[in-house]
């Protein structure tokens, strides 16, 4: 059903190159693209491509939220219903949940109290949640997308949650997840928000939810970043599901999970900015990921297979790795998400330039 993508083979050293570090290519080159890297001056960053973007716009939607699929093409939000700005917890916190689509427009900071429900609250289908400015913020709670939990349910059921923008919003000190996406959701964008300090994940995506883009997020001052499959019984639900796009995410200094994937049908992890984390992605369970154009900056694990269960699938190209103790792990084939979606990747090269100047709040 879906074209066969192989890992991309390093290129050839330019000719300039020193026949020391030829040799070194020849031999591991891997290892020696990271030494040619370093001598470059350790960015990888060439005066033409810096500052510059060749590929997709910063504020467009790419990825599996635009496919058309499980009766919703693409992904709408609030168009086509009434925009209001909410300015209190009330005013937010009602018009989440009302049937039918609204464009919610966040105008300063709001509190989610913790409650009985450990501060998670429901978004209705068909909403665009989007900040206002700079100052837009979410802080003490977080936003549920999905169904409440049933095991026992394997398939999309008819009410299924979906069709959500989560935009310029600030989410910080969430008593659990900032933003859960469970229970078959599908068609979600979360795309140019900060998430920091939130106790358990920042955006955990699980149960069976499918065609969803994470896009031109910072994620900073956490540790489980972003989770994606719950864990190793979810299979039923997971299998031929949980289909994302990441792409263009800064991971400033976070720690963990970037993402963590089990059983993922294509996991499409493209030009995201990776600086000083422990790992970067984990695929287990068969999960298959392609892993493309990325920049690794100072991370122990940029990408393993072999990490805590069965063993997943990852397949690399194009990206670049500096001062990181191991190589990216590949292993298997993956379907190439272009088949779903048009994408054009950044070079590498260019991601420290532009993730961060174009990466959160502020920036659409």
């Amino acid at each position: 059903m879906f074209a066969r993508s192989t890992p991309t083979s390093i290129p050839d050293p330019p000719p300039s190159a020193a026949p020391s570090l030829r040799r070194a290519w020849s031999a591991a080159p891997a290892a020696a693209a990271i030494a040619l890297i370093t001598l470059l001056g350790g960015s990888g960053l060439h005066a033409a491509e810096a500052g510059a973007r060749a590929a997709d716009p910063v504020d467009a939607m790419i990825g599996f939220a635009t496919v058309n699929a499980l009766g919703q093409n693409g992904t709408t939000g609030g168009a086509g219903g009434p925009t209001v700005t909410v300015t209190t917890t009330a005013q937010f916190l009602d018009h989440i949940a009302r049937p039918g689509p609204y464009t919610i427009r966040v105008s300063g900071r709001i509190t989610l109290p913790t409650g009985s429900n450990d501060g998670m609250y429901d978004v209705a289908s068909d909403k665009t949640i989007i900040g206002v400015g700079s100052g837009a913020a979410l802080t003490g709670g977080g936003l549920n997308i999905g169904l409440p939990v049933d095991d026992d349910v394997t398939a999309p059921p008819a009410n299924a949650v979906h069709n959500i923008i989560i935009r310029n919003i600030s989410f910080s000190g969430a008593s659990d997840d900032m933003i859960n996406v469970q229970m078959f959701s599908h068609h979600i964008w979360i795309d140019h928000n900060d998430l920091s300090n939130g106790d358990d994940g920042a955006v955990d995506i699980k149960r069976g939810s499918d065609f969803v883009t994470v896009s031109w997020n910072r994620f900073h001052d956490h540790d489980k970043t972003l989770l994606l499959s719950h864990d190793e019984d979810a299979g039923p639900q997971d299998i031929g599901r949980l289909r994302v796009t990441y792409h263009h995410n800064y991971f400033d200094a976070s720690d963990q999970r970037h993402p963590r994937v089990r059983f993922a049908n294509l996991v499409h992890v493209y030009n995201n900015y990776y600086r000083d984390n422990s790992y970067g992605i984990a695929s287990t369970y068969n999960a298959g990921v392609l892993v493309e154009g990325n920049y690794f900056y100072s991370v122990n694990n940029p990408g393993r297979v072999d990490f805590s269960g069965d063993l997943g699938r990852i397949v690399q190209r194009d990206n670049i790795l500096v001062d990181c103790n191991h190589p990216i792990e590949t292993r298997g084939t993956v379907p190439d998400p272009r088949t779903y979606y048009s994408s054009t990747a950044d070079p590498a090269s260019s991601v420290p330039t532009i993730v961060p100047a174009g990466a959160g709040v502020g920036k659409i």
